[in-house]
């Protein structure tokens, strides 16, 4: 397994650094932030992302995407991360295309795949229930009833579930066994509430009450839809864990930028030892949460099933160190590094909201020790 980059993943990163950073910088975060957009991510740069071809990453050649691999979609939510881009790239090129990718029937490929290529639609995935993520407690049911199903249910801080188009929901069927139901948000019986994260990301709860659904909305396409389920959220977690990767560079690098031209007693602050001694620490946790990343994504392209440990471990690291990075650069910054003139705390705000999703450190942790056999 090799951690160096080759010609077509440096290419590849290379050219959403340089994308990312024209298109859709800091500045342009704030932008949709302070106008408050409904959204909560820019319509326009989610159609270039369609036209770089980032949406299809995930998706087959023979629906129209490009199917590099997961590492290739770790790479360009490390930079999304790196410039604080909101976007659906992780709940529908990453998640959603994954889960119709394992679980989807050949029609249900045909018919929703294209359309995430071609980037005419945000679909969101809901997997918990509570304030903390938790994939065994699911009490949402999809029931049969006739040739159809019956949905009832909640679900809680669904990424971009204020502007998804449609939503891939896991819930428990009659034997309480998990399943996967693609619904339309438009629905009768669906209701959704846009919640504004710290972060300023625009995720939703939802409430499925009766919703009558065709039996071609239950994603079938899978031998073991349990193992399809665990594989779409190693996968996600993996690339969140990416992105947390992406935040905690770019804050260790605006937070050396700063110390070095700030001035104490006529000297830079980069010159005391105590800030050098704390720089030194954040670098080596940031090199072993790059090589955890990269271990969990390449796992997953190469031997999907030894990835559940590597997943959990990225995720763990990844928030950790993000969550780390962050703080001590607000700590570096001093009494500035509070207001929101400066980044640092915006990729605070980040690594907050990040590490939550699909499961903190502390989760994580329990995870790794659960599959160690500790």
């Amino acid at each position: 397994m090799s951690f160096v980059l080759n010609d077509e993943e440096q290419m590849l990163r290379d050219s959403a650094r340089s994308f990312l950073s024209e298109t859709a910088p800091v500045t342009a975060f704030r932008k949709l932030r302070d106008e408050n957009n409904p959204d909560g991510f820019s319509r326009d740069l989610w159609s270039s992302m369609a036209e770089m071809g980032w949406t299809g990453i995930l998706v087959e050649e023979d629906h129209g995407g490009a199917d590099f691999g997961v590492f290739a979609a770790g790479l360009l939510l490390q930079e999304m991360g790196r410039t604080l881009t909101p976007s659906p790239f992780l709940s529908t090129a990453v998640l959603a295309a994954t889960a119709l990718r394992v679980a989807g029937s050949d029609a249900q490929k045909a018919k929703w795949l294209p359309k995430i290529v071609s980037g005419e639609t945000v679909i969101g995935f809901a997997v918990d229930e509570r304030a903390r993520h938790n994939p065994d407690s699911i009490n949402t049911t999809a029931k049969k009833q006739g040739n159809g199903l019956v949905l009832n249910g909640t679900k809680r801080f669904v990424a971009n579930g204020a502007a998804a188009d449609a939503v891939i929901v896991v819930a428990r069927n009659e034997d309480g066994a998990p399943c996967l139901v693609l619904v339309d948000c438009n629905q009768k019986g669906v209701t959704r509430k846009a919640r504004r994260t710290v972060d300023s990301h625009l995720p939703a709860d939802f409430t499925f009450e009766d919703v009558a659904l065709d039996g071609d909305a239950l994603l079938d396409g899978a031998e073991d839809t349990e193992g399809a389920l665990k594989h779409i959220l190693d996968v996600g977690r993996a690339c969140v864990a990416a992105e947390s990767l992406g935040v905690a560079e770019q804050a260790f690098d605006v937070t050396i930028d700063y110390i070095k031209e700030r001035e104490q007693f006529g000297v830079p602050i980069a010159s005391f030892q105590g800030l050098q001694h704390r720089a030194a620490h954040l670098l080596s946790e940031i090199e072993m949460a790059r090589s955890i990343v990269m271990k969990a994504l390449r796992t997953l392209d190469e031997t999907p099933s030894q990835a559940p440990i590597w997943a959990a471990a990225a995720k763990a690291k990844a928030t950790a160190v993000s969550r780390l990075a962050t703080s001590e650069g607000i700590q570096m910054f001093g009494g500035v590094g509070m207001t929101d003139e400066y980044d640092i705390g915006l990729y605070y705000k980040r690594a907050q909201a990040a590490g939550e999703f699909l499961g903190d450190d502390a989760w994580g942790a329990g995870q790794v020790a659960k599959l160690s056999g500790y």
